[in-house]
């Protein structure tokens, strides 16, 4: 949910997630005609009281909606953080909308925003990420801009001073992938090595130390990194090799070393050896393997897991009816699989429509295809929202 879910053309890492920090109704049928991806526009379902998926009204979307202004039709990646969103233009721009009490959107203002809008002076952005309440972009030079709220640290300018517009983090150069985790923020060097600055108070940060850090400092013990998400409290790596390894805040077995011990460095989850991605919600972890299928652990009160339980997983289960998926992406208390065909299924927590199949009732095992949807390429999991495009 706090980090990039999947991109479409660019040639920079890819980064997985929910609270991009996540968090992330009334019932709203749209025609089937209108819903499809292929139109080339963004699609978004679940909660919308922080116009999280634009528009006039601040009701619940129990099925897909078009995103207002969005372009979509030429877009490389989505992020959703826990009220807000981010869609990254082939061009190198990158569009925002939803809450902005914290300068989140980047635009130079505090006002939320009902349909998509430019975020300010940003050109050459490869790579975008949202947490629970700010924005990263990673720039095609190995730079990273960040923007929104700075309480902990976690735009990396060396203060804690709020920007409504984007700002650079400091002394970060040939970065290769960016993730967002509710207050922190993590990148991938070029090296393989790992960066992380903000929140610290569960050990996200993975230096070894519960401090807040205003500017990068190095999560201990990681080599050959490939991408990163970050969920509220707690980080994710892939490595090289397809192992995952992650720290930080483990009361609901979200770190996946078959403990509920909070990790202060990085340590290997269990029963992983082929990810190809991964990707954190607020409490549970997500990854997809090689052959296609998909494991997930952590927090499974609303069913996430998608195991028929709602029982908490210390160590990596198999979602149950994904197979041939392409692309994963954790919300903050629900999951989304995108498969080879184009069709998105979702799992967990419904509350507010966040899984589009028309109702507000929770599921514990993978529901059917979101079915006015079709020949999508991205998905984008939020606090509880959901996008595809």
């Amino acid at each position: 949910m706090y980090s990039l879910p999947l991109r479409r053309r660019r040639g920079a890492a890819v980064v997985s997630g929910l609270l991009a920090a996540v968090t992330a109704f009334a019932a709203w049928a749209m025609p089937a005609a209108t819903a499809t991806a292929q139109e080339g526009r963004i699609k978004g379902w679940g909660a919308n009281d922080n116009y999280q998926l634009g528009g006039t009204l601040t009701t619940a979307k129990y099925k897909p909606v078009t995103i207002p202004g969005a372009t979509g039709s030429d877009i490389d990646s989505l992020a959703a953080g826990y009220y807000h969103s981010l869609s990254l233009l082939s061009n190198g721009t990158v569009e925002s909308w939803g809450r902005n009490a914290e300068g989140q959107l980047g635009i130079g203002s505090t006002s939320a925003q009902e349909q998509a809008s430019t975020v300010t002076g940003l050109r050459g952005v490869v790579a975008v990420a949202a947490g629970q309440q700010h924005s990263l972009a990673l720039l095609a030079d190995g730079t990273v801009r960040a923007w929104g709220l700075n309480t902990s640290g976690q735009l990396g300018d060396n203060t804690t001073a709020t920007r409504t517009t984007p700002v650079t983090v400091a002394g970060l150069t040939n970065v290769e992938a960016i993730a967002a985790g509710a207050f922190h923020s993590i990148a991938v060097l070029s090296d393989g090595t790992v960066k992380t600055w903000g929140s610290n108070g569960n050990g996200q940060l993975g230096d070894g130390t519960v401090t807040t850090r205003t500017t990068p400092v190095t999560a201990t013990g990681l080599a050959s990194v490939r991408s990163v998400s970050g969920g509220y409290a707690h980080s994710l790596a892939r490595l090289a090799d397809g192992t995952v390894w992650s720290w930080g805040r483990n009361s609901e077995g979200q770190l996946g070393d078959n403990t509920v011990t909070q990790r202060l460095t990085a340590v290997k989850a269990d029963n992983i050896a082929t990810a190809r991605e991964i990707s954190a919600g607020v409490y549970h972890s997500v990854a997809r393997l090689s052959d296609g299928t998909v494991k997930n652990w952590g927090y499974n009160a609303q069913g996430q897991l998608g195991d028929g339980t709602t029982t908490n997983r210390t160590t990596a289960i198999t979602l149950d009816g994904a197979t041939n998926i392409r692309a994963i992406s954790a919300g903050g208390y629900h999951t989304l699989v995108l498969d080879r065909d184009g069709k998105v299924s979702t799992v967990g927590y419904n509350n507010n429509g966040q899984l589009g199949d028309g109702t507000a009732t929770n599921r514990s095992t993978l529901a059917t295809p979101v079915n006015s949807l079709s020949s999508v390429s991205l998905i984008a999991g939020g606090g509880e929202f959901s996008l595809a495009g």
